[in-house]
């Protein structure tokens, strides 16, 4: 529970947001985006569904993403693994820090 999942197919706004995770203590670990996974997101009922299922919710939970957000730059960080800390007994707020570090140090990214 130490690393955040990373989504993104931009290499750019990987690094820039993985620096920002280094440099605040909060680490990620950058993820595949497997287009099989895309499946998963079909619906009887819908166009897509939000949900993947337990076992690939991080991986489509980004695929849908990327279905909506074509010609920008984006990514997905799934922090469900590291917002609570037993040791601390609490939420950790994990993001936070690196998201603040990301827009003050942030460089245009090109699409």
């Amino acid at each position: 529970n130490e690393y955040a999942g990373l989504f993104t197919p931009n290499d750019d706004l990987a690094k820039q947001l993985t620096a920002a995770g280094e440099k605040v203590g909060e680490k990620m670990w950058r993820m595949p985006l497997p287009a099989e996974y895309l499946e998963l997101t079909k619906s009887k009922v819908a166009d897509l569904k939000n949900t993947g299922g337990r076992g690939a919710g991080s991986i489509t939970a980004a695929l849908f993403l990327q279905e909506f957000v074509k010609n920008s730059p984006w990514a997905h960080l799934d922090i469900a693994g590291t917002v609570w800390a037993e040791k601390a007994g609490g939420p950790t707020g994990y993001g936070v820090r690196t998201l603040v570090e990301f827009v003050q140090d942030f460089e245009k990214i090109p699409k």
